[in-house]
């Protein structure tokens, strides 16, 4: 180790590895992982903006074990978290009191599997898990073949050397006051060099978000979309839950014009994971999706299976649903882009851990074979990941004209298994809300709710939210004027309506007008907010390492 000056004239500590790998998700540990195994005697390290691996990993998550068999065989056999097996599929539009099958049961059996690749009708030799146990395994797994793996630093910003080549990254200072100062306890961030930097932040990744831009990786493609996902455990009474029933849904409680669906996977001991997602391409400025996700779990059908029950743990957190018209350049000079920091989600199936690993696991075989990045963008899109994103890529953008024009080219895209000679576009999510005075907001028939949480605090209680109140607030809003005055009038603050955690608060500021507040503590980092705030203003930075949610179990 050796010591250097920044700009900021701040000393700093240098480590030195042959590759850096920022995030501890799926795809990271993989590459990491695949990359010692080709080649075991370069020094690799993986940062981790959680307390602890696995602690922000969030996913609904039903996983396809083909990739991560491939990469550690031993999963079948030594994995100790919880695996449940795939079980019976249901699949249903929503209507408020009842629900159908757009499909019916027998002619889903009748498909053969490749019609059904692309969706979440055939989830036949697949497994229920928790992200968070399975990415604290594949850390482990990690450490044993002598990667470092650290834990509660948070890569802040990316170096570069005088040609503009990724060099590395910065991690975030420790111990700043509320105003930025240094406080009693400063520690100064360590700088990270390595010839190849791996980009593996999961969705909305700040420093990938911070690199797309200085490289252009999104010129020559659609812009990335979203989805914002929410997740709750839930512990029944016993007798109500099949282990391994999967089920999916979509309409009610949103209206037509709204992308939102909905999944119930019934897990070992009494529980089940409750889950909703909502599209952030959605036009409505009044729609509240956190009250969307409660009133689903008021539905007769899913009231039925929890009432009764508790809230063990719960989360949100948005999702790259673009697929393959929306994927960046996945390579820069001296970095690459991977997992869902890369758009590497099949939103179709809603499944992205099968589709980070396969990422991941590319990724590090590119590394041992060449040494550097040149190619692998190429290499992923001609990949069996890469192909299984394009054969699935007129699902998501269909939906923006309606649910039902959505089903029906679903159906098309089924039979004719992703051939279509056409790639329908997506847009900027930002771009797409309606202001107030140009959208009448629809009546969807919500109903009184019963169920918890009560409010969107409740929700962060169960997100085992921790921030230092002290530090400055990670979220940054380039212009708070806007808030106070033009996008009251044009939008009434959506802000306060699409963040799921209440971060956003719009008070009086005792001279008879209203402010901004900004209630950083409650962030469960699900990125929302630097994704749909219309006037692209709010930027998400890391906060201190360590910092967020805590989920267990989810």
């Amino acid at each position: 180790m050796s010591e250097t000056n920044t700009t900021d004239s701040i000393p700093r500590e240098v480590m030195e590895y042959d590759v850096v790998i920022v995030g501890a998700g799926p795809a990271g540990l993989a590459c990491a992982i695949r990359l010692k195994q080709l080649k075991p005697a370069l020094n690799v390290c993986v940062l981790e903006k959680a307390s602890a691996v696995g602690a922000h990993s969030l996913s609904g998550a039903v996983l396809e074990p083909g990739p991560l068999l491939q990469l550690l065989p031993e999963w079948a056999s030594e994995y100790p978290g919880m695996k449940v097996p795939a079980g019976a599929d249901d699949f249903r539009v929503l209507t408020q009191k009842g629900s159908f099958r757009p499909v019916p049961g027998f002619l889903v059996k009748l498909l053969p599997t490749a019609m059904t690749y692309g969706t979440p009708f055939n989830n036949h030799g697949n497994f229920i898990v928790s992200l968070g146990q399975l990415t604290a395994w594949l850390a482990q797994k990690a450490e044993g073949l002598g990667i470092e793996v650290f834990a509660g630093f948070a890569a802040a910003a990316a170096l570069f050397d005088e040609a503009g080549r990724v060099t590395g990254v910065r991690i975030g200072d420790m111990g700043l006051a509320s105003d930025g100062t240094p406080g009693p306890n400063f520690t100064a961030g360590v700088e990270i060099h390595a010839p190849v930097t791996v980009l593996a932040e999961g969705c909305r990744g700040s420093v990938s978000k911070q690199l797309i831009a200085k490289f252009a990786l999104d010129a020559g493609h659609c812009p990335q979309t979203f989805a914002l996902g929410f997740k709750e455990l839930w512990q029944l009474p016993a007798g109500r839950v099949q282990p391994g029933r999967i089920e999916h849904a979509l309409g009610w409680p949103a209206d037509s014009h709204t992308y939102a669906g909905s999944f119930l996977y019934h897990l070992d001991n009494d529980r089940v994971y409750v889950g909703y997602i909502v599209g952030l391409d959605y036009q409505d400025p009044r729609l509240q999706p956190f009250e969307a996700f409660q009133q689903y779990k008021n539905h007769p059908s899913v009231k039925a299976l929890l009432e009764g029950g508790e809230i063990v743990s719960a989360g949100a957190r948005t999702v790259a649903a673009g697929g393959w018209q929306s994927t960046p350049t996945l390579e820069m000079p001296g970095a690459m882009l991977i997992g869902d920091a890369g758009g590497t989600l099949n939103f179709a199936k809603i499944k992205g851990v099968h589709q980070a690993i396969r990422s991941g696991t590319l990724a590090g075989e590119q590394l041992a074979e060449t040494g550097n990045c040149d190619g692998f963008d190429a290499r992923w899109r001609a990949s069996p990941g890469g192909q299984e994103l394009k054969r699935v890529r007129n699902f998501k953008p269909a939906f923006k004209r309606s649910l039902w024009l959505g089903l029906i080219n679903s159906g098309w895209e089924l039979l004719t298994a992703g051939k279509s000679p056409w790639t329908l576009k997506n847009t900027a999510d930002w771009s797409r809300l309606a202001k107030l005075d140009d959208y009448d907001s629809p009546d969807r028939h919500w109903v009184t709710r019963t169920l918890p949480p009560r409010d969107r605090v409740s929700f962060v209680f169960f997100a085992g939210n921790a921030h230092e109140e002290s530090q400055p607030a990670h979220l940054k809003v380039a212009d708070t004027s806007i808030c106070a005055d033009r996008c009251a009038r044009e939008y009434g603050n959506p802000c306060e309506r699409f963040c799921p955690a209440g971060v956003y608060e719009m008070v009086d500021d005792g001279h008879g007008g209203r402010r901004l507040q900004i209630n950083a503590a409650n962030c469960v980092h699900c990125k929302a907010c630097d994704i749909k705030d219309p006037y692209q203003i709010i930027t998400w930075t890391t906060p201190e390492g360590g910092s967020g949610p805590n989920y267990q179990s989810l």
